[in-house]
């Protein structure tokens, strides 16, 4: 039961939906004006990118053998999917979120970026880094700012996203996907982007 239990934690906050959950919670507490059809044109092209086509990428990536699961258990099996990672979320920022329409979000996808960029380095390196993680982590440093931003209370955000951040791990862990350091490694490559980039728009 408790090993169900925690790869359902696994596949329910896979790192695919953490962007769109971001995106989800910056309109959900932004003060500012945005008009629907605006939000809806965004979250659908973003969800369309960070969900949709890394899904139909990696079928065909495993059609010919470049992959086995949607995991991606080895270092050398990451690479490729992550370089396309970093292809999708280059394209995000200056086509769907540029600087000049909402800059919160634009620094949000630059910060998984270079998340994205850090965790290829390292897989080029064999070092392996929790991708649940780093999008995890990177969307609790984004959640903390724009409630800092905003000054709107997201005590409860932090609180559920402890609870998640610890589920995780645990999942992770149990299911001996990753290591400790492993998952060290990859809560500060999902972090630190977003805490440096901070200084721009915060």
């Amino acid at each position: 039961m408790t090993n169900h239990i925690l790869k359902a934690i696994s596949f329910i906050f896979h790192p695919l939906i953490m962007p769109v959950l971001g995106v989800m919670f910056y309109f959900h507490k932004t003060p500012r004006f945005i008009p629907d059809p605006l939000q809806n044109a965004k979250l659908f092209s973003v969800s369309i990118l960070t969900i949709i086509l890394p899904i139909l990428l990696f079928y065909m990536l495993k059609t010919i053998n470049k992959v086995d699961t949607i995991y991606l258990k080895t270092t050398k099996e990451r690479i490729i999917p992550l370089l396309l990672n970093c292809v999708i979320a280059l394209l995000i920022v200056k086509r769907v979120l540029p600087p000049d329409e909402i800059i919160e979000l634009y620094y949000f996808f630059i910060g998984i970026l270079f998340s994205s960029l850090s965790c290829l380095i390292l897989a080029m390196l064999k070092v392996k880094a929790s991708i649940h993680m780093i999008a995890a982590s990177g969307f609790f440093m984004f959640a903390l700012a724009v409630g800092i931003h905003f000054k709107v209370n997201i005590n409860g955000t932090i609180a559920l996203m402890a609870i998640i951040l610890g589920a995780i791990a645990t999942s992770r862990l149990h299911l001996k996907a990753h290591t400790f350091p492993e998952l060290i490694i990859g809560f500060a490559v999902g972090f630190i982007p977003q805490l440096l980039l901070l200084q721009f728009w915060l």
